[in-house]
């Protein structure tokens, strides 16, 4: 018999690929997935079996698959420049581009530092807040601060203010010195006030040693999707703005629409010392990543050369003309779809949805902000992974974390396919119940 050519792929993979995120054994029992091409919210394998994108490919495609306008940006721009060092140059799409997120952000965000990735943006946002303080008031503040089960990357820095043991506990003699602030277990007042008060015990026992606070507003993605609100973000960051703590917003997942606004500041009332961005910038096409900061943080550095006033932080593909060229296509569309507003009634229908699956008893803490819905199953074991197995064969990609079933779908979705997403949640819930 004939071997496919999905059988074939994987078996030339598994000879000499390590993906990330994956115990590589897992593949003697869980499917290898050889994607062809995409069209839309469906990729397809190399046997032509669709799969809806439930996940928007780890979160960063906004629009669909061979979207034909991101696809004509890319196109225009290779006819000139692919790319470029940013170092003594530039370039006409990352100047427009930086002007529009200055634009789209609210005053005090003036200035923007490029990398190519959400952990390097967390990098730049760390070593940005240490040395502005030091050269602010000559003090060295050792410490950050971050959110219970927080997740902000996986270099060596971005590791260090996370807290999630599965991706942390290992490298703990590597990491730099982070403090753990508790969060609120549900949207109760009393537990709004027991994080809060908690948060002052902290702050007051470490006073004049934490550097920044580094936290994802409304929602905390690969901590598990754990949803906050906005009042908790907002008392948080006003305490910490009290004790003189610099404020990062990590929105590399949360931004460009995911919570329901542009940035998910915007609904907390909050403007952050630095803005991380990623992800969604490019609409899922090329890796890239920026920090937004206040113009008085860039000032501190400006001077006549001197090693301490150089912020030396590069990447070799920083800036790239191609990645913002189809970053400033991705603002096009935002406005040119009225994308916001479009949203607005399929986020709806995914909370009417998710609503019904708290029928099933297996079902625990059904979740939602914006365009992102989740749900724990409450079955010991790898029962996620089984999930993932049972939609994969039904025509859905839901990858799960852990046990947290969610769903973050390119916003070309429509309704129906949102229906179809969601019988088959249903169906395999009532397998596995």
């Amino acid at each position: 018999m004939e071997q496919s050519t999905n059988e074939s792929f994987k078996q030339r993979d598994l000879r000499c690929v390590w993906h990330p995120c994956t115990q590589m054994h897992d593949h003697e029992q869980y499917p290898l997935i050889p994607i062809q091409r995409g069209q839309g919210i469906y990729l397809y394998d190399y046997d032509e079996k669709s799969y809806i994108d439930g996940i928007s490919s780890w979160w960063v495609n906004l629009f669909g698959h061979h979207h034909p306008y991101l696809n004509q940006a890319i196109t225009t721009q290779l006819q000139n420049l692919e790319h470029t060092l940013l170092a003594g140059f530039t370039h006409e799409p990352i100047i427009t581009l930086s002007e529009r997120l200055v634009e789209a952000t609210p005053a005090g965000l003036d200035m923007c530092f490029y990398a190519d990735n959400g952990s390097s943006a967390i990098e730049v946002a760390l070593k940005l807040s240490f040395h502005a303080e030091l050269l602010r008031s000559n003090v060295a503040k050792p410490l950050f601060a971050s959110l219970q089960n927080s997740y902000h990357g996986e270099t060596i820095g971005a590791l260090s203010v996370g807290d999630v043991g599965l991706y942390k506990a290992i490298y703990a003699p590597l990491l730099l010195q982070n403090i753990v602030l508790p969060v609120p277990e549900d949207s109760s007042p009393s537990e709004l006030k027991r994080a809060i008060e908690g948060a002052k015990a902290v702050f007051a026992r470490n006073r004049g040693k934490i550097c920044a606070l580094v936290l994802e507003p409304l929602v905390q993605c690969a901590g598990g999707m754990r949803m906050h609100s906005a009042e908790f973000v907002c008392t948080l960051c006003m305490l910490a703005r009290e004790e003189g703590i610099a404020i990062i917003f990590d929105e590399i997942a949360v931004g460009f629409g995911r919570t329901g606004s542009f940035f998910a500041l915007e609904q907390c009332g909050v403007v952050p010392d630095y803005l991380c961005l990623s992800k969604g910038i490019t609409g899922g096409y090329l890796p890239l990543s920026v920090v937004l900061l206040n113009r008085a943080v860039y000032e501190l550095f400006y001077a006549p050369y001197q090693s301490n006033k150089n912020f030396l932080h590069s990447h070799s593909y920083t800036g790239n003309a191609l990645a913002a060229s189809v970053a400033n296509a991705v603002f096009e569309l935002f406005l040119r779809e009225n994308t916001l507003e479009t949203n607005r009634p399929k986020a709806a229908h995914i909370a009417q949805r998710l609503a019904n699956l708290a029928r099933f008893p297996i079902v625990k803490n059904p979740r939602q902000t914006g365009m992102i819905a989740a749900f724990d199953l409450n079955l010991s074991g790898r029962v996620g992974m089984e999930f993932y197995v049972r939609a994969l064969a039904l025509g859905v990609l839901l990858r799960p974390l852990g046990n947290v079933i969610y769903f973050m779908p390119p916003y070309i979705i429509t309704i129906e396919e949102i229906d179809f997403v969601f019988d088959q949640i249903e169906r395999i819930l009532s397998e596995l119940g």
